[in-house]
């Protein structure tokens, strides 16, 4: 078998999709859960929810017309993408706002395509797109986290199975939508004047607690999508 033929079957669906049983489903959440409340542990894979965090903002930059300069993350779990473009409007608006959602709705789209079988294409598609947010990194420790982040979904998209893929993901994203809330959680209660929610209200005189309210109501039905779908087991 040549190397493009088995790229090429690491990156097909699953034809039988992996059962995530209830045995499975208490070991995924286990994993989040030691992710997201295990200060040693967190300290560290917080960085992972900023990365993509920052690449929210970057792709619906791009995706609005603007230009991506750069991004960086910082160990205190802030980072900072800029986008070139027009000072004002909606593409700007679009742009501020994207970050908070992008874990969420990542998480839940990991979960909701793995348990359809989709593992190994969501893992082809993730290392893609972080060798090519590599382009744009303008920082040392922001080059560690994408290449940390990136041997680590490579190692499992070569050498893990159907079953471990499948379990791995969804625990993955079940991590990004508890961490989207932790740090969700920390805007809120901090009234940093340079928030993302603080840009949005003096960009368009809407009131940051609107703003706040759109990033509960996201990540809310990312939750219910988590819970009420992906997440059905057999038992």
């Amino acid at each position: 078998m040549d190397l493009l033929t088995e790229i090429t079957d690491r990156a097909t669906p699953a034809g039988v999709v992996p059962e995530l049983d209830l045995p499975g489903l208490a070991g995924v959440l286990v994993l989040a859960a030691v992710a997201v409340t295990w200060w040693p542990v967190w300290r560290v894979l917080r960085l992972v929810v900023t990365l993509v965090h920052e690449l929210g903002h970057a792709l619906v930059g791009v995706m609005a017309g603007r230009r991506l300069a750069g991004f960086v993350l910082r160990a205190d779990m802030s980072g900072h993408a800029v986008t070139v473009g027009p000072a004002k409007g909606p593409g700007v608006v679009a742009t501020t706002w994207a970050g908070y959602p992008a874990p969420a709705l990542l998480g839940a789209l990991l979960v909701w395509l793995a348990s359809a079988g989709w593992s190994a294409p969501l893992l082809t598609v993730l290392l893609l797109g972080l060798l090519v947010s590599l382009v744009f990194v303008r920082s040392a420790l922001t080059l560690v986290v994408v290449t940390g982040t990136a041997g680590a979904l490579g190692g499992l998209w070569w050498w893990g199975d159907a079953s471990l893929q499948h379990h791995l993901v969804v625990a993955l994203g079940v991590f990004l939508l508890v961490g989207a809330w932790r740090h969700l959680g920390t805007v809120i209660g901090g009234g940093d004047p340079t928030s993302d929610p603080a840009a949005l209200a003096r960009a368009t005189r809407v009131p940051a607690g609107v703003w706040l309210a759109s990033f509960v109501l996201v990540l809310g039905l990312a939750t219910w999508v988590v819970a009420t779908e992906a997440l059905a087991v057999r038992a």
